[in-house]
């Protein structure tokens, strides 16, 4: 391997939400952080020399996005996922999370309703409700240990004020990839009733062979007109205090929309570091995340055999993507409120409590294994030695 993802890298004092702020969100200064997601290796080297060499010019003053980030995107989406898109099909936004929320103030109205699928991104509630939208919540089912799409309760639920469809795709925080049919399955629910999909596809460079990321935009060119397609390299190359994504839709109309809002608020004015990382990342960056995802996976299976071995009282689901474990523990004896107060108190660990990602959440708790194998053996390791004083 050319990259050393075993390298420890200690990010304390450098205004880390991860590593610096323990006590204000969880009470307590030593714990071993293992929540947000964002990566505890360094971004890859020639991002680095990319903004030290923009850094060289002395001013850094208002700027534009150049054609060669739009042709380095769109030879990365070529690349990676086989879906030829336009430049006239993009804009772009300071991040996913903001690029949710405009989709909801521009493509709804105030009471409409907008379907997420819980146990779910927890940011994708708030986009709603903030906006005075109704949240229309779709339980997904754990199926033979992964998540599966609760169809029936969809048809039941879903009226005429439903307008939008928030599509978490790889889905997080369960890794689920999901495959053609539930793709089609779902556009064709949303067409036969005129609802816009909002697919957040930010962690779609992330799979695990064999699965497959099929982005939803890319099945048909009438799906492509109802779907409004959201991703960035922050997740990919650990980026994101860059605050950078990009929106792609086929649907002018739907773009002029979005574009009207973001003109407005300039939310859409990439600051330069953000676009020439962006661009040297999808440039130069396929090695390096064919080493991140075999290391990564090798990671995930440490902690799955750890689990089986020394904890087999928890389970945890199988990611087809991401670099979070979506860990059960609803065979402990405690209640969820219990169980969130028992991570930090007990096990010293700084996790997502699960109850955050809405309905189904309650009893599990989400682990970033995105860090060096070390690290995620002191984590595994604190977390056994709490619960065999239980069990």
């Amino acid at each position: 391997m050319n990259y050393n993802f075993d390298k420890i890298i200690d990010r304390k004092n450098t205004n880390s939400l991860k590593h610096d702020y323990n006590f204000q969100i969880f009470e307590r200064e030593d714990i071993l952080s293992m929540w947000v997601a964002d990566m505890d290796f360094e971004s890859p080297d020639f991002i680095v020399k990319a903004i030290q060499q923009r850094l060289n010019h002395p001013i850094y003053g208002y700027t534009i996005c150049p054609d060669s980030l739009y042709e380095s995107i769109i030879n990365w989406i070529r690349k990676i996922h086989g879906w030829e898109i336009k430049k006239e099909w993009m804009t772009f936004c300071t991040g996913v999370v903001p690029a949710l929320n405009f989709c909801v103030m521009a493509l709804t109205n105030p009471d409409d309703r907008v379907i997420v699928q819980p146990p779910v991104y927890y940011p994708f509630f708030s986009a709603i409700k903030y906006h005075n939208r109704e949240i229309q919540n779709n339980p997904l089912k754990i199926i033979n240990g992964r998540f599966e799409i609760d169809y029936e309760n969809l048809e039941k639920n879903t009226d005429k004020r439903t307008k939008l469809f928030f599509l978490c795709s790889p889905h997080n925080p369960g890794g689920r990839v999901w495959p053609l049919k539930d793709l089609k399955k779902l556009a064709e629910f949303c067409l036969e009733r005129n609802i816009i999909i909002i697919s957040d596809e930010v962690h779609s460079d992330m799979v695990y062979s064999p699965a497959n990321h099929i982005p939803l935009a890319s099945v048909s060119k009438e799906i492509s007109e109802t779907t409004v397609t959201l991703m960035a390299p922050t997740k990919t190359f650990n980026l994101a205090g860059l605050a950078f994504s990009y929106i792609i839709t086929e649907n002018i109309d739907l773009l002029d929309r979005l574009n009207d809002y973001l003109d407005k608020t300039n939310v859409n004015a990439i600051n330069i570091f953000a676009q020439v990382a962006a661009e040297s990342a999808y440039n130069l960056g396929y090695e390096w995340l064919q080493e991140l995802m075999l290391y990564l996976k090798n990671n995930f299976s440490f902690l799955n055999q750890f689990i089986k071995d020394k904890i087999p009282i928890l389970e945890v689901m199988n990611p087809e993507s991401t670099y979070l474990a979506w860990i059960d523990f609803r065979k402990l004896s405690v209640d969820s409120k219990e169980l969130k107060k028992f991570i930090v108190t007990e096990a010293g660990l700084g996790l997502n409590d699960g109850a955050m990602f809405g309905m189904g959440g309650s009893g599990f708790q989400r682990l970033n294994f995105a860090c060096p194998r070390e690290i995620l053996n002191q984590g595994l390791t604190k977390l056994y030695n709490s619960i065999k004083k239980l069990v």
